[in-house]
């Protein structure tokens, strides 16, 4: 299948989520809202949990792939982590799925695939993706300090030093996820992880 239309058979099981719950969506709707046949999304999904695996993970790469942008939006340390945090508080505020991966909390509104690899059933490279492990919250912590570190321990920096750096960066992570459980009033994440960095080792 060409990238485009599973890219369609994923935009329509999101649409599909946001309107009734995962329980009441049907793959013979999704299929016909991608414009394609019931049997084309078997196909390419194997599956409806199939289907809910790729989704949860499409939704898990546009999140990380905004964590890149907000790293590299600013110059400032401090200011790329303010974004970092900032963009996780809104990401998870607008997409449920986002929230759910990083707090946990499945609602009964939503799929809540089995974080661990399902044995494949398909040679095609998509459907081996979408048995691969899905990531937990503690998994996306790792992977966003982990991409913050990178890219504030440029070069020259003391590679002995990178232990102090990713604790502030796991801090800021940690606390845009409090906003997200506990939303603080407006602007309050970027004074919240601002305050927090003042005294942070952060180069």
């Amino acid at each position: 299948m060409m990238p485009a239309a599973r890219e369609s058979l994923l935009d329509a099981a999101y649409t599909a989520l946001a309107r009734r719950p995962w329980s009441a969506v049907r793959m013979v709707d999704v299929a016909a809202a991608a414009g394609v046949s019931r049997q084309t999304l078997y196909n390419e999904f194997g599956s409806k949990d199939g289907l809910a695996r790729a989704l949860v993970r499409r939704e898990a790469d546009g999140y990380l792939a905004g964590v890149d942008r907000a790293l590299t939006a600013h110059t400032d340390p401090r200011d790329r982590l303010t974004a970092t945090a900032e963009w996780t508080t809104a990401s998870a505020r607008e997409n449920a799925l986002v929230r759910a991966m990083l707090t946990g909390c499945w609602s009964d509104h939503l799929p809540a695939p089995a974080l661990a690899a399902v044995p494949s059933g398909s040679a095609l490279p998509a459907q081996r993706r979408a048995d691969g492990p899905l990531p937990s919250p503690a998994d996306l912590v790792q992977l966003v300090r982990d991409r913050a570190v990178a890219v504030l321990a440029g070069p020259g920096y003391a590679r002995g030093d990178t232990a102090d750096l990713a604790r502030s960066c796991e801090l800021v992570v940690r606390l845009a996820l409090s906003c997200v459980v506990a939303p603080p009033p407006d602007d309050g994440v970027a004074e919240l992880v601002r305050g927090a960095l003042h005294r942070q080792p952060v180069p």
